[in-house]
């Protein structure tokens, strides 16, 4: 048992080096670029959940080349229906990527995991996405997803669950830094004042920089509970 959570720890921990040191290399961004539209269709598909939650309904989500995306209601809700679902997008990847590192240390969590996620992206793609690039590319997530579900190799398959999660909580964490901005981009247009955080003011109170801090704290908490259960359920094998 120990060795086998050795293996375990070690996938996690080089995930997580692997993903700090190609953010910050030249050519970082190009091998980031998948993990970051999986970002992307996570952040959206927590608003189109929450949206369906809400009684707002989910109409469609775009995933764009340049890794930004909408997600768009069907009808109209309430002022708490509103918040929940501006909120949704940060929160919501925060806490799957925390689910995903807890989840995925096992090789049958793993292969769960990946054959999960393929299908979920398969059927988003299917019933949800529109437009023509984010298709494409959640069609090839979905392929790749399940492909690598199914190859015999065991460290394989947990050190890139390992990897799709700690981009995940990462990501949640970097993508936050937009919303101190005044405005952002989207599909390549600037628009002002049309973040979540923004929309999440508008709904309720404070300020668009109030609810970036609000968001930002609840990444680093999901990340650090899933560390620390990862740890504890590590120590426990080591007893």
């Amino acid at each position: 048992m120990l060795r086998v959570g050795h293996k375990r720890q070690r996938a996690l921990i080089l995930a997580l080096l692997a993903s700090l040191l190609l953010w910050n290399l030249p050519f970082g961004g190009l091998v980031l670029y998948p993990f970051k539209l999986l970002a992307t269709w996570l952040h959206e598909m927590s608003h189109g959940v929450v949206m369906v939650l809400s009684g707002a309904g989910f109409h469609h989500l775009e995933i764009f080349q340049d890794t930004s995306g909408v997600a768009q209601a069907k009808q109209g809700v309430s002022a708490v229906g509103r918040a929940a679902i501006h909120s949704a997008g940060y929160m919501g990847t925060a806490f799957f990527g925390a689910v995903l590192l807890v989840v995925g240390q096992t090789r049958t969590g793993a292969r769960s995991v990946l054959a999960s996620l393929g299908a979920a992206l398969g059927i988003s793609a299917f019933v949800w996405i529109q437009n023509d690039f984010g298709q494409t590319a959640t069609y090839i997530g979905m392929a790749v997803c399940i492909a690598i579900s199914l190859v015999p190799s065991e460290r394989l398959a947990i050190l890139v669950v390992n990897f799709i999660a700690a981009e995940a909580c990462i990501n949640a964490l970097l993508d936050i830094r937009v919303l101190f901005r005044t405005e952002m981009v989207i599909n390549g247009v600037i628009v002002d004042g049309a973040s979540d955080a923004h929309n999440m003011a508008d709904a309720t109170f404070g300020t668009h920089v109030l609810w970036a801090v609000v968001w930002l704290l609840w990444s680093c908490l999901c990340f650090f509970i899933a560390l620390r259960i990862i740890y504890l359920r590590h120590s426990g094998q080591r007893d």
